[in-house]
């Protein structure tokens, strides 16, 4: 008869992803999972497989919780809509999350040497540059923004001022600064 779980598997996978935020995957060793983690090291490997195969299952579990606080869009203007995503990189989404972004970190440590990380960061980054887009031509749809403004273009642009912003947070705590960075982001949108 098989043996029962001790423990949550979401709770732990929250506990790794968190660590692996906070410390990269390199920095990151078994043995501190374990430990982080509070499971033993047979359960965890039976579980979520070696180090890497969690690191997968910590990036799926991020993008659960990103998709669960996507904002809600229906009754914003497209610029309100895209200052809010800007605004939403310089606060952390609970008191338990790291600072910066998971995706930005793991675009910056592995997406270069590992093409599975590769592939996960590049899907993400197009989907928030999807979603800009979108946002972009219903303004220009509503007669909000210039309908001459390239659209791809421009999301191409916030999406790189956001993950900008994403690394920024790590290293100031400056608001004030952050704030007059989308300030100045926002004003491509002014029309002239």
């Amino acid at each position: 008869m098989a043996r029962s779980k001790e423990f949550d598997e979401d709770a732990v996978l929250l506990k790794a992803m968190r660590l692996f935020w906070e410390q990269g995957y390199e920095k990151t060793s078994m043995a501190n999972l374990v430990e982080h983690m509070g499971v033993h090291k047979r359960s965890l490997y039976d579980t979520f497989g070696d180090k890497h195969s969690l690191y997968i299952k910590a990036l799926q579990r991020y993008s659960k919780m990103m998709e669960d606080k996507r904002i809600p869009v229906d009754n914003l203007s497209a610029a309100e809509a895209i200052r809010l995503l800007l605004e939403t990189a310089l606060r952390p989404m609970n008191e338990a999350t790291p600072k910066g972004c998971l995706l930005v970190n793991t675009a910056v440590e592995l997406a270069l040497n590992d093409p599975e990380c590769k592939e996960w960061v590049n899907q993400r980054m197009t989907g928030t540059e999807q979603f800009i887009c979108e946002l972009i031509k219903k303004g220009q749809h509503s007669g909000e923004l210039d309908k001459t403004l390239d659209a791809e273009q421009l999301s191409r642009y916030f999406n790189n001022a956001f993950i900008g912003l994403r690394v920024m947070v790590k290293t100031t705590d400056d608001k004030e600064r952050l704030r007059s960075i989308i300030e100045t982001t926002m004003s491509v949108l002014k029309k002239n």
